[in-house]
């Protein structure tokens, strides 16, 4: 077992090279600018987002966890912080990126959402330039950047999904929450064909269960809408889980060897050794990010 989890860590470092090593030879920064949403509320999205960031950082990666959930960011929650600073007081250009990041469990960097969020929305073009600068300061410094937005699809959250390297859709087994997945991947694919989708089953009762959810979503979109959904995995129904949001601690730290804690370790690991997959000449990174947000804002 020992020598199978070297041997993963090993590939996981050489993947993660040749990564590198591409973006360097592009001029590309090295940030990848991941959403993570869900067509309904109530999946678990914050927590994936939360613990699958933990368990990135774990392997090594560094790690931003952007809280983009308008008027209902709650990552600070889930961690039992309060953060000092939020995106306001970038955006009000009292502080600048540095200064509002944030310190949670395992040192795991994130920037609080707040009020700040609606004002992202509403920005003159010279505020627009000072927030690009912003993230651009820190991007060299990060391997992921991860964007958890609100449920559903306003406008708001199609712009982080239309604008990242790619979105992380977040369902569990129940149907509603199989069929609003579905209505978001359909409304977006139709208007930005080029998204990239993953897909990720919270609360299965087994793999069976995972796999079946999975399927309904990932056939009905290459059937009806000719988009290919890869399946990132999937996270076990744990109650301990529950138990460790009422401790608002991070269930990967305050039970690391539950059933839905090694489910998250195994995505985080299957996800590092699984190349972006792009089209030829698409904008990517940080780079690619702002030109698509700024496309969306004019």
């Amino acid at each position: 077992m020992t020598d199978q989890a070297q041997t993963l860590r090993n590939l996981v470092m050489m993947r993660e090279h040749e990564r590198r090593d591409q973006m360097s030879n592009s001029g590309e920064r090295a940030a990848k600018l991941i959403t993570v949403t869900s067509g309904k509320g109530g999946v678990g999205k914050s927590n994936f987002t939360l613990n699958f960031s933990l368990a990135l950082q774990s392997l090594g990666k560094k790690v931003l966890v952007f809280d983009a959930d308008i008027g209902m960011a709650n990552i600070d929650v889930l961690m039992g912080i309060s953060a000092k600073y939020n995106l306001y007081h970038l955006l009000s250009r009292e502080k600048r990126i540095g200064e509002i990041i944030e310190r949670g469990p395992g040192f795991l960097s994130f920037i609080a959402g707040g009020s700040g969020m609606s004002d992202l929305f509403s920005l003159s073009q010279s505020d627009l330039n000072f927030f690009r600068e912003q993230i651009e300061s820190i991007a060299d410094e990060m391997d992921y950047i991860i964007f958890d937005t609100g449920a559903g699809l306003s406008n708001e959250n199609f712009n982080f999904i239309h604008s990242a390297d790619e979105c992380i859709v977040v369902t569990t087994p129940e149907p509603t929450s199989i069929t609003d997945a579905y209505a978001l991947i359909k409304v977006v694919s139709s208007k930005e064909p080029g998204t990239t989708f993953k897909l990720a089953v919270n609360r299965a009762g087994d793999k069976q269960e995972a796999a079946q959810t999975a399927d309904k979503i990932i056939k009905a979109a290459q059937r009806f809408l000719n988009v290919h959904i890869s399946m990132l995995g999937f996270i076990s129904e744990d109650n301990h889980v529950v138990q460790a949001v009422k401790k608002q601690v991070p269930f990967s730290m305050a039970f690391p060897n539950c059933a839905a804690s090694r489910d998250v370790h195994r995505i985080a690991q299957s996800y590092m050794l699984v190349p972006a997959s792009s089209d030829p000449g698409a904008l990517t990174g940080i780079k690619g990010f702002m030109q698509k947000w700024l496309r969306r804002t004019k």
